[in-house]
């Protein structure tokens, strides 16, 4: 069994959220304490940071709602980033969980459409993402850009 948690609703997760995405994608655990504590205290759906954990209260999964994934396109706002599942949690329908998740919140925060850069094609196209264009990264490198319409989650249970 495992639960989905709204940063926004569970701060006391938060130095531990950071610290789990600092080590699953290399950037300081700093930049992510900044970007979920401007979530807790901001009062609006994006920034938004999302754990699972299982029954013992360990982090297996996460991801982020942010405004832009360090590419040139800032109008193609919010984007899905850091999403991760522990290697032995895959296959179980964490991830699909935890978009769907997502999505619902944002949408019923009146947020039509969540974006996403990413190489992982057939995993987001399964997961009711389409392609859109390609954009460039910060970095040089061109990169696919992915859509999801958040209303097709408006159902989804927080």
């Amino acid at each position: 069994m495992f639960k989905i948690l709204n940063l926004k609703d569970h701060p006391k997760y938060a130095a531990r959220a950071a610290e789990w995405f600092s080590d699953k994608w290399k950037l300081a655990a700093g930049i992510y304490y900044e970007s979920i504590e401007k979530s807790i205290s901001g009062g609006t759906a994006v920034p938004s940071w999302y754990i699972v954990t299982d029954s013992s209260g360990r982090i297996i999964a996460g991801a982020g709602i942010i405004d832009n994934d360090y590419h040139d396109r800032p109008d193609l706002t919010p984007n899905l980033c850091a999403l991760f599942v522990e290697p032995e949690f895959r296959l179980k329908g964490i991830a699909r969980s935890l978009l769907d998740r997502a999505r619902a919140d944002l949408y019923r925060a009146g947020i039509e459409r969540l974006y996403l850069i990413t190489d992982h094609t057939d995993f987001y196209e399964r997961c009711s993402f389409e392609f859109l264009t390609m954009v460039s990264e910060l970095d040089g490198g061109k990169i696919r850009m992915y859509v999801s319409e958040n209303r097709r989650f408006a159902t989804h249970e927080a």
